[in-house]
């Protein structure tokens, strides 16, 4: 019996050392796409080039040049009309794989669109995140070449369509954070280039910033969006949006503090 033919996608994935990860996310889309795209940061050294090649990836080394950079370097070096963006962290249910292969068995019905969206589901702290904030985290993810490209400010990147974008109703799965501790170093990272952002736009926080936001953002994850019947994790979540968006914040306020008073600086040293 003859195979079906497989859809004309290229996975496209930019990575560090993600040999603890990767290799599920390579599983879910190995056996039924066409190409496999994966742009590594120039000091991997784990072994991640080793299994994305055990796969069939098209391996590529890059200096590091910011999210929007990386991904849209690889982009450039795929081959097939459709492209399906990945991070090394996600992976592809059976039941959203099922969905797309559906989808391209009938290329009549690809026809009106440019793309594709579908929910993101996370894992954290030992349990789906199906409320909140975090969920259904929908994602533009499965495009038509020349019609999405990526924009946005690092850490954040958000795919831009030209076109009609469809949705898709299955769950791409994503593999967050592992602990509490490396949850809390991510807001760490994402606060600091966020505070560099905001310094470079000359943009100031504001009483309704301090004031207000970051108790709106817990009332509208743990309430609003049901974040409750997500558990304690649910209730975790909530909280840790709050004080990671007071902290952006604070930290905010704590440069332009600095940038104000720069002889007293000196004279504390």
């Amino acid at each position: 019996m003859i195979a079906p033919p497989k859809p004309p996608i290229s996975v496209s994935i930019i990575a560090g050392n993600e040999a603890a990860r990767i290799r599920r996310t390579l599983d879910s889309v190995a056996g039924w796409t066409s190409e496999i795209i994966v742009v590594l940061n120039d000091d991997v050294n784990d072994g991640t080039d080793r299994i994305a090649a055990e796969y069939g990836a098209k391996v590529f080394r890059e200096p590091w040049k910011g999210y929007v950079g990386q991904i849209n370097s690889a982009l450039e070096k795929t081959g097939q009309p459709w492209i399906l963006g990945l991070d090394a962290d996600e992976v592809v249910s059976p039941a959203l794989a099922a969905e797309i292969q559906a989808w391209f068995a009938a290329p009549e019905k690809l026809v009106p669109f440019a793309a594709f969206s579908f929910p993101r589901c996370s894992f954290y702290c030992g349990r789906w995140i199906r409320h909140g904030d975090w969920y259904p985290d929908r994602k533009t993810r499965l495009w038509r070449r020349g019609q999405g490209h990526w924009r946005g400010e690092d850490p954040h990147y958000k795919l831009v369509v030209n076109g009609r974008t469809g949705r898709l109703k299955n769950d791409l799965q994503h593999f967050t954070n592992e602990s509490i501790n490396q949850h809390l170093q991510k807001i760490t990272r994402f606060s600091d280039e966020f505070v560099r952002q905001r310094q470079a736009a000359g943009r100031w926080p504001g009483f309704f910033d301090l004031a207000f936001r970051p108790g709106w953002r817990f009332l509208r994850a743990y309430f609003f969006r049901l974040g409750f019947l997500d558990g304690w994790p649910g209730y975790y979540i909530a909280w840790l949006n709050a004080f990671s968006t007071v902290t952006r914040y604070c930290k905010l306020c704590e440069v332009r503090l600095k940038l104000s008073r720069p002889d007293e600086d000196v004279a504390h040293h």
